[in-house]
């Protein structure tokens, strides 16, 4: 069994990269079950944001690391949430609150299309020159009132127009194949098969 820091604690993400990551025989550890605080994550871009979240991990534990930075980005608001999307409400803020606070931002106006965007990074150690970079993007639209009860984020405001269904409503497994995280993940799995014969 393959060992790999997720350099999150975020439970909806670790069961989704879980799900995804079991068929290559790769046990995700959390980094809190290691006693790993989350790195800061100070740059405008999600590939810098991630990549220092791998690093961080994978220097204490001495493991490789996998680090997602993802969000929703709204065009009406010039790219926002973005690299802020888990703290759109201020540090420490809660799904609800980024929500609202989304709502807030994006009343009155009338482009509601975004897109959800994840960029995974892997690292075989703490200073690997060459990591392994994967990115997806998953387009839609932004609704006011929310559907579903799936997911976790943003999901239940964000409709997919071909489905007409939030993400929140989609089952896990379907979210799993569609996803801007899933397909990143899709994308890392087989340049980490390629990069490092896994």
């Amino acid at each position: 069994m393959r060992r790999l820091v997720l350099a999150s604690d975020n439970a909806g993400k670790k069961r989704e990269f879980g799900a995804l990551l079991a068929p290559l025989g790769v046990e995700l550890i959390a980094q809190s079950a290691l006693g790993i605080r989350a790195a800061e994550e100070p740059f405008g871009t999600f590939v810098e944001n991630a990549l220092a979240k791998a690093r961080h991990a994978a220097t204490i534990s001495g493991l490789p690391a996998l680090a997602d930075d993802s969000g929703v980005c709204c065009a009406a608001l010039g790219g926002l949430p973005g690299v802020r999307s888990a703290r759109f409400a201020g540090d420490g803020a809660d799904d609800a609150a980024n929500n609202a606070e989304l709502m807030r931002r994006l009343q009155g106006e009338t482009n509601r299309s975004a897109h959800y965007t994840c960029v995974l990074v892997a690292v075989s150690s703490g200073s690997d020159p060459d990591p392994v970079i994967a990115d997806a993007r998953w387009p839609g639209l932004v609704i006011d009132a929310p559907r579903g009860t799936n997911g976790f984020g943003y999901d239940p405001y964000f409709l997919i127009s071909e489905l007409n269904r939030t993400a929140a409503e989609l089952e896990p497994a379907h979210k799993n194949r569609i996803s801007h995280r899933g397909r990143a993940l899709v994308s890392l799995v087989e340049k980490l098969r390629s990069a490092w014969q896994w």
